[in-house]
């Protein structure tokens, strides 16, 4: 008769396991709580006591390291000398272990846990048993998923859990181990400045493909995926999201939760075309839509305000990717849901202002680690370099454009006024020609009269503040800090501009 050991924490299926190995001659070997549970089903088994000949002990913290337990394991069946040290010690061999670990992914993801009670969700004989189990794989099988059992069931009785089989589950349960060991230590680990960094992920669904059709792609997420974000989303209606759809949709979230008035973003390839606020949600849609009706095209829009049927009327008329809200109304979600693959998406927008993680960026050979640009520019830290004073609502209006060009991409200008974006230079090699297409947008717009120009870095040469003030610019916010800001600030005193430096740059590579 082979020998199974069972200990788990989450006991879904356990007693219609057990049964399926009982019927395939297996003697159950059991503990504490599931050893209770077997009992209860009906399932003849032997208490771990029996076996290592010592009462648990600790409140349950030590019950199977024991070598009578790990010998039974770790022996290797072709061994002479193994098989020996077993008969030496009578030790019989466990052909078959079933553990899965205790909650501490779910316990840590309690919003009021306290560190004792974390800890106290540190496995440590379960990761050890399925660790031995898993070196020894070709003459152990080891079972650490709940989901495998009806897998591992079959291959028993059709005897067809060959080297290939075990291999695989053992496999799944070093990924496993490394994903639980990685938790605790980023729990335990009190800064981020760690000379490890230890990172782990879930699949969550394979994607058509990446950036390109050539590109093959695969969507991971956190393992408690944060509430604000695309991973946690709730799509209700579409087609699958792309990697592309993903990537612009998590920009777009990253964009809104600056803004607390009713918002429309439109986004497309990471940059933000259309930015509106406005007291009310169809206003800041006019106001985003008006900001740039052909970008548009095909963007991404993200609404922190439930969608309303008038502002689902007015989208409907577009061709849109992908529209994503904190809820859309049941006659907005009617009009919206007629065009099949529309993806509709909700997000928990009452987390939208918690603190976030840092970014990650991988490299050839390596990552980047980097805290967010989370800094709220403050019109009381700004400096008014030039002889004409800005007005407070010209300050106002450099507020809403400094939210928004923290996520356009470098080199960036950004056109705007209090409540709507003008023009959008996004991504250029050169600050002067990033203006130049910001403004290009920007002049045809029927407030660009009160609009200001706000730039993410400092101008290097006073080329940029002769082009605007050319262009009827009278606002400009930039951070300062060239060796030539004196040819900048002289430029903007010729032409009458209020030059503004935020001291804050805004990169976004």
């Amino acid at each position: 008769m082979r020998r199974a050991l069972l200990s788990v924490s989450d006991k879904t299926g356990i007693v219609a396991f057990a049964q399926h190995l009982i019927d395939q001659d297996f003697e159950i070997v059991s503990t504490g709580g599931t050893q209770a549970a077997l009992t209860a089903g009906n399932v003849p088994v032997t208490p771990i006591e029996d076996v290592t000949h010592f009462p648990e002990i600790l409140d349950g913290r030590v019950k199977t390291l024991n070598p009578l337990v790990f010998g039974g394991i770790l022996a290797k069946r072709a061994n002479p000398d193994h098989q020996q040290t077993l008969v030496d010690h009578a030790i019989t061999p466990i052909d078959l272990v079933c553990v899965n670990l205790y909650p501490f992914a779910q316990t840590i993801a309690q919003p009021d846990v306290t560190l004792a009670a974390a800890v106290e969700q540190i496995d440590i004989g379960g990761p050890s048993l399925i660790r031995a189990a898993a070196k020894n794989y070709p003459d152990v099988l080891v079972v650490s998923d709940p989901a495998d059992y009806p897998a591992v069931t079959t291959a028993l009785r059709d005897h067809t859990d060959d080297l290939a089989f075990r291999k695989a589950l053992a496999a799944k349960v070093f990924h496993h181990t490394a994903q639980y060991d990685a938790l605790i230590a980023n729990y335990l680990t009190d800064t981020a400045d760690t000379d490890t960094l230890t990172l782990t992920y879930q699949r969550e669904q394979a994607l058509r493909y990446g950036e390109n059709p050539q590109q093959s792609a695969t969507l991971y997420r956190d393992v408690h995926p944060a509430p604000f974000s695309i991973p946690a989303a709730t799509q209700l209606h579409g087609k699958p999201l792309s990697f592309n759809n993903i990537k612009d949709a998590d920009a777009a979230l990253g964009l809104i939760r600056e803004f607390s008035a009713p918002t429309v973003i439109a986004l497309k390839h990471m940059n933000p075309c259309g930015v509106g606020s406005a007291t009310t949600l169809e206003a800041a849609w006019d106001e985003c839509y008006a900001a740039d009706s052909m970008s548009i095209f095909g963007g991404i829009i993200v609404l922190n305000r439930p969608v309303d049927l008038a502002t689902a009327t007015k989208m409907h008329q577009l061709f849109l990717e992908i529209i994503i809200a904190p809820a859309f109304d049941d006659d907005a979600y009617a009009i919206l849901a007629k065009k099949k693959n529309l993806r509709l998406l909700t997000v928990d927008f009452t987390h939208a202002t918690d603190p976030e993680d840092a970014e990650l960026v991988s490299i050839r050979g390596g990552l980047l680690r980097q805290e967010r640009d989370t800094v709220v520019d403050d019109p009381q830290t700004f400096t008014v370099v030039s002889q004409a004073q800005p007005t407070a609502a010209q300050l106002q209006a450099i507020e809403f454009g400094l939210k928004t060009i923290k996520f356009v991409k470098s080199n960036a200008i950004v056109v705007n006024t209090a409540t709507q974006t003008l023009g959008v230079g996004p991504g250029q090699m050169n600050r002067i020609d990033a203006l130049k297409i910001a403004v290009n947008k920007a002049e045809v717009k029927d407030h660009y009269d009160q609009s200001v120009l706000v730039s993410d870095a400092f101008f290097p040469m006073d080329d940029c503040v002769a082009y605007a003030a050319e262009h009827g610019i009278k606002v400009i916010a930039e951070p300062g800090g060239s060796i030539r800001d004196k040819d900048s600030i002289a430029m903007a005193d010729r032409y009458g501009i209020a030059l503004v430096f935020t001291h804050h740059r805004h990169f976004r590579h």
